[in-house]
């Protein structure tokens, strides 16, 4: 992991590591923040937050016990926890007006935050106004998905052949057999950044965040996100790892949400035929364009 980082110690002792980049458009532009998925690192947002950073402020952090976050002990981990560590740090960095993008589990933390001030036991307000929010590859609601969460530690540890089988398995189901073929060396790239750094994904940590993704029950409270937040569902065809149906059972429960488009024209993409690594697939101006298309949309949320 790189060294360039700043942390935030949470009120448990645990520590958030995170990152601002296109900290100088800070006043400027709306921040963006980018939550990771499960296993993911702030790193592995590299293609797209370097493109953002040209015309944003970027917040990147690891989620704790991850990369160069930390736990408190043998914790268990929740979403609601994930979330309020969010929060916290938001709150530290004293922003007033964000926009977030929420990948996988990290758009189960996002949807987790927004609604905590209806919590049914301990509603919490936000200090800040969350504008726009992108819900990419997740879901909202526990329900099964292409990979199996809840696969038990091995009782042994695992050796380095297993982790890296395991590594290449997972980047494979996160990209597909027609991506894969077209950018081999990227690809390469891709596992080589896991495996050189896999001591920064902890297993025991990924088992607890797979936990986390079948305990989680906010669904009800969707409907009271704020009238004027505009949220973009995205979620291609081909991914194996969090089907396209969660993506459009989100669309659902949330009013009033729209679904990337797929076409020619900024802030569209040209096809639907992408995976779970959605940041990795096209031009990363593609996404750039998405999100500044749609950060500058001034026209109303629909009911």
């Amino acid at each position: 992991m790189a060294s360039g980082y700043s942390s935030v110690t949470l009120p448990d002792g645990a520590k958030l590591a995170y990152e601002i980049h296109g900290s100088f458009h800070l006043g400027q532009s709306l921040p963006i923040v980018l939550i990771c998925g499960m296993s993911t690192l702030r790193g592995d947002w590299e293609r797209l937050s370097r493109s953002l950073a040209r015309t944003r402020p970027v917040l990147l952090y690891d989620h704790r016990g991850m990369g160069n976050s930390t736990l408190v002990g043998d914790e268990e981990l929740t979403i609601e926890l994930m979330a309020r560590d969010l929060l916290f740090l938001l709150k530290k960095l004293g922003w007033k007006e964000v926009a977030i993008c929420g990948y996988s589990m990290g758009g189960v933390v996002a949807q987790q935050l927004l609604v905590l001030p209806h919590h049914p036991e301990k509603p919490t307000a936000l200090p800040f106004k969350t504008t726009h929010l992108f819900l990419v590859g997740t879901r909202s609601v526990v329900q099964e998905v292409g990979i199996n969460y809840s696969v038990p530690p091995s009782s042994r540890p695992r050796t380095l052949a297993e982790k890296q089988a395991m590594a290449r398995k997972l980047i494979e189901l996160a990209l597909d057999p027609t991506w894969i073929a077209a950018n081999g060396p990227r690809f390469d790239f891709l596992l080589r950044r896991v495996l050189t750094g896999i001591s920064n994904r902890p297993g025991p940590v990924i088992a607890k965040q797979g936990t986390a993704l079948q305990k989680f029950d906010f669904a009800d409270l969707l409907d009271k996100l704020p009238h004027d937040l505009k949220v973009m569902v995205i979620h291609g065809d081909v991914d194996q790892i969090i089907p396209k149906r969660c993506g459009e059972d989100t669309l659902k429960r949330i009013p009033g949400s729209r679904f990337i488009e797929q076409g020619d024209k900024p802030g569209q993409v040209p096809t639907l035929a992408f995976g779970h690594y959605w940041y990795e697939y096209f031009d990363a101006q593609v996404w750039h364009d998405v999100v500044d298309v749609f950060l500058n949309d001034t026209s109303p949320r629909l009911p």
